[in-house]
Order: C-alpha cells, then structure tokens, then sequence
C-alpha cells in the first residue's frame, strides 16, 4: 500500500510542478517568457509560506487526513480550472503568443537559440540524436542533483550551527523559497536581456555558494553564514526554474515539444533523485555531509558547463543531428 501511495504522490508531484507548467506556458509567451515562467514559478515560494502553515493548523486540530483532503480540494477547485484555460496554444483561440518578433530575434541575439531553431519541427527522435540535447539533459541532471543534494537532508545544517543559533536554524530552510521569489523574478527578467546559458551559470554558482557556505559552517559555526546559505540557495540558486522552460523551448520547439521536453525532465528528475540520496549515503559513510556538498560543487561547475556546451555550434543556431 505504502509503494502505491508513494507511487501516486510522486506522480502527482511531477504532474503538477515545474514539468507541466512549463510545457503550455513556453507557448503563451515568447519575448518575456523568462519574465512570464518566473512570475509564475515565484509562486511556489509565496506557497510555502502562506498554505504551509494552515495545512500544519489543519493536522493539529482536525488531523493529516482532513488536511490532505483540503489541499486535494484546492488543488481541484483552483488549479484545474487554470490548466484547461491554458493547455490550448495560442492558435487554437486565433491568439499569437505575447511579444512575437518579426526580426527574429525574439530570444535575444545573446540567446543559446533562435527562432529558426525554434520553430524546427523537431521530434523526440531527432532531438534524441543531437548534442545539443545530450549536453541540455546532462546540465538539467547536475543542476537539480545539486538542488536537491542542497536541499534535501533535514539535518544539513551542521550541528554546530544548530546549537548555537537555534532560532536561525529552525527559520532558515523555511525561508529559502521566500527570498527565492525576488530573484526568480529579477533573474527570469534579465534571462530575456542577456540570455537564457547566463541566468542557469548564475543559479548554479549560488548553489556553489551554498555549499562554500555549508562547508564554512561546519568549521566555524556562526548565523551570518548561515543567512548567506539562505540567500545564495534561494536568491540565485532557484531561479533555475526561471529558465528551465524556456531553454529547452528555444532549443526544441515544435509541435512535439512535450515529449522532448518530457525526455530532458526525465534527466532532472533522476539528478533529483539522486542527489538527497547520495548526500544521505555519503553521510552514513563518512558521517558528515561535507562530501555530498564538495561534490556537488563539481555538479554545479558541470552543470554550467554543459548549458554552454549545449549551445548550437553551426552559423545558423540550429543544433545538429550526432555530433561530438
């Protein structure tokens, strides 16, 4: 029983967040979709601090069932509603997608892609067969292995720090997808300006940051560095999902960029599922987390890497079919 309702809550995890979102509403804008997916994935932080505290309300007074169905009901009542309204593309209602160009330059000259890429009639299998996409997958899996290394473990504050400044500790995980809502935001914005490769290279070095952070607090506890953790991990680290999306649309879009977008997802799930438990494994082996945190700096290094690497090396910034 336990494996089926792990298997449903893990689905219904990936239908519901960064995956599905980011497949209608890459459609819906084009010229400031940074800015757009952004402003819509901010609101996982604005979540967190608002339907968190009243689900935890409900499991004291009423009890963890009564609060899951709540959130079912939410979920049903408010978010599918939305999605029917806008899985439609925009030619379906006679639309054009938000902030087309017609100089073709809708991504920004200083974008991984362009439009004639873009708008390739790419298939799974095709895309499968480029380096453009191997390079993309490889970058997805090493960011979020390092996301959810940082992330995971609920003891990943070093023992130090937490009996020294409890009440930061206690405050400081919560907080970080707060603080992320601003620099999903600026950092989606300025994606729009200089290009999608940069804002991935800039979340990654803050989840480096992280990690220096977390390394540094374990030698010599103290709460400012602990706020630095907070910060560089929401602020710059989360804004990851700002261009997530977006990338891989301008990279491959077309009528079948739900299953190559679906593909290069698998590749972030299993780095996400990887990185907490090797962090956790490590931790076990060596009893600290300090491994798990100077490897995924290398992870993070790789990741930004590999954005670059993915980078259409022909004239026309169309990716090519093998390649090294």
């Amino acid at each position: 029983m336990f494996q089926k309702e792990s298997a449903l809550v893990g689905g219904g995890v990936n239908l519901l967040a960064y995956t599905g979102q980011s497949l209608y509403l890459t459609n819906w804008f084009m010229r400031r979709r940074g800015l757009a997916l952004s402003i819509a994935f901010s609101g996982f932080g604005v979540g967190s601090v608002t339907i968190l505290p009243w689900l935890q309300t409900l499991i004291a007074n009423s009890g963890w069932r009564t609060a899951c169905w709540s959130l079912g009901v939410l979920l049903v009542v408010i978010l599918a509603p939305l999605n029917l309204l806008l899985r439609r593309s925009p030619a379906d209602l006679g639309l054009e997608p938000d902030g087309i160009s017609d100089s073709g330059t809708a991504f920004g000259t200083r974008s991984i892609t362009n439009t004639s890429q873009a708008s390739d009639d790419w298939t799974l299998g095709r895309a499968l067969r480029t380096r453009c996409f191997r390079w993309l997958a490889a970058s997805y899996f090493c960011g979020l292995f390092t996301w959810y290394a940082v992330q995971g473990p609920p003891d990943e504050i070093p023992d130090g720090t937490r009996v020294r400044h409890p009440s930061s500790a206690a405050w400081a995980l919560g907080l970080v997808s707060l603080v992320a809502v601003p620099g999903q935001i600026a950092l989606g914005h300025l994606s729009d300006r200089i290009g999608r490769e940069w804002v991935w290279s800039i979340g990654n070095g803050g989840f480096v940051l992280s990690c220096v952070a977390l390394l540094a607090l374990d030698a010599a506890p103290s709460a400012p560095l602990l706020w630095v953790m907070v910060v560089t991990q929401g602020t710059l680290g989360y804004s990851l999902t700002s261009v997530m999306g977006a990338t891989s649309a301008a990279s491959f879009g077309g009528r079948n960029f739900g299953s190559i977008f679906g593909m290069v997802m698998l590749a972030a799930i299993l780095g996400g599922a990887a990185g907490p438990w090797l962090a956790g494994t490590l931790h076990d082996l060596t009893g600290s987390y300090s491994p798990a945190f100077w490897l995924s700096i290398g992870y993070s290094a790789f990741s930004a890497i590999s954005i670059w690497r993915a980078a259409p090396r022909r004239g026309d910034g169309v990716c090519i079919e093998g390649g090294d």
